[in-house]
Parts: structure tokens; sequence; C-alpha cells
């Protein structure tokens, strides 16, 4: 029991004599603690509402900020583009869309006209053949030629058959007209003649009496004849010009192929 208590008031004593300070003391009092802390250079304050970083991977390269960062990329760039320039890599897409954008300098060819004249009827029939069974894509366009024998002729032009004349010979006498006939034969077989004049004038002035009572069909021409001279013209594409001017020559050897005027 007294063994007990001298202990208990030893140790009363030591506590004393350590928190007086009889044992010694450092100067700072916190300087304990300083070296008891752990990766202190990790230690930051954050605002209120700040998210607290994320610590770096060992061997990750420190982030520099971004006023810094900004000159190294465009050095970096410069750099590796004195070594190597970056390839432009074109996708399909883009590929067709500059092909079908890309203008077009290639320009269709003119057409050419030919024109043959100074043509017999039959003549003229005879090219008009050839060229429709073997130039399709030429257009062929035919004039007659009056002779001086022939003279002008004011009529309507051939109707589809003796039928339809009838009935417009019917229409011309309701509109006071007698002074015609129905052509029985040849190329204008079932055209109505109105009258024949020797000159283009007259024939005009006939036109223009007939159209006063109310014909508005009749037209003024060369009056056909066995002398009678058709002149032909054709247009088409120009790459066929020579095959079209041989082909014709073939057929009617009398008559070369001239420009159209």
């Amino acid at each position: 029991m007294k063994l007990l208590v001298f202990l208990l008031v030893l140790g009363n004593l030591l506590f004393y004599a350590f928190t007086a300070g009889y044992f010694g003391r450092p100067d700072n009092p916190d300087a304990g603690r300083i070296e008891q802390q752990v990766a202190p250079d990790r230690l930051r304050i954050v605002s209120r509402g700040e998210a607290p970083a994320v610590p770096a991977k060992a061997g990750a390269p420190t982030p520099l900020p971004e006023a810094a960062a900004e000159p190294a990329a465009t050095a970096g760039k410069a750099g590796n583009g004195a070594a190597e320039a970056p390839v432009a890599v074109e996708s399909p897409k883009e590929n067709a869309a500059g092909k079908e954008s890309a203008p077009d300098d290639t320009k269709p060819a003119e057409p050419i006209c030919l024109a043959w004249r100074q043509l017999t009827v039959a003549e003229a029939d005879q090219v008009s053949t050839l060229l429709g069974k073997r130039f399709a894509d030429f257009k062929v366009s035919r004039k007659t030629v009056a002779s001086e024998s022939n003279g002008w002729w004011v009529y309507i032009p051939a109707l589809p058959s003796k039928a339809d004349a009838e009935r417009k010979a019917g229409e011309l006498r309701n509109l006071g007209v007698t002074d015609f006939f129905i052509v029985q034969e040849g190329a204008t077989r079932h055209a109505i003649s109105l009258g024949i004049f020797s000159s283009d004038k007259g024939a005009g002035e006939r036109l223009a009496e007939l159209k006063g009572k109310g014909v508005r069909s009749a037209v003024v021409g060369p009056r056909p004849g066995k002398d009678t001279l058709v002149a032909l013209q054709a247009k088409g594409p120009a790459d066929k010009k020579a095959a079209v001017i041989a082909a014709v020559a073939g057929a009617i050897q009398k008559n070369e192929a001239l420009a159209c005027k």
C-alpha cells in the first residue's frame, strides 16, 4: 500500500517537472508538429466552392499555364513543320464534289448548215429522203424557186383529200369568192388555186383582197411547173459534214454543197 502511494506521488512530480520545462523545451512550440507533417508541399488552400486539384500521376508532365502553353504549341508546330509538312487527305465525297463543281470547259460544237441550190423537184425529193434515212439528226428545209416562165400564184396549200378540198371550196363560196379551182394532179394535188400572176406584186394584191373577205388560209408562192427549181438546206452536227457532202454528191453528182447564207 505504501509502495502504491509512493509511485503515484513520484509520477505526479515527474509530470510537473516535464510540463514546467525542467527537462528542456524547443524555442518554437510548433516545431514538433512541423516535423511530423507528411508531404507539406502538396498542401493547397482553396476558396469556398472551388474543386480540389486532381493529384498528378507520377512521371506525367506538369501542365503549363494557358499563356505559356500557346507559345510552346506554336514553337512545336514550327519545329515539326521544318522536319515534315502535314499532308491533307481528301475524302472521296470531297473529291466527287470537287469534280462536280469544276467548270466544264468543253463546249458543244456549233451546228453546220449546208445548202444545195437549183435542184429539180425529183432531186430535192431524193436528197430529202437520203438525209432522213442516213442522217436523221439533220433538219432539212426546202424552198421553191420560181422560174421566169412559171410566175406566182395565190393558193390554199394542198388538203389531205378531195373531200376536204371540196369542203374548203364551199367555205370560199360562202365568203363570196368564186374565182378559184381545185388542183387535180401533181405535187400540189388538192390545193386550191386562187389566181396566177406574172409578178409577186400582183399576187400580193390578190392576197390582200382575199384577206379582206375573210380568207385566212391563202398564201403566195412561186407557181409550180416542169421548170420549177428547189433550194434545200440541212442543219446538223459539224462532225458529220464530210459524210453528208459525200452521200449527197453520190446521189446528185452535178450539184455541189454550199454554206448557207
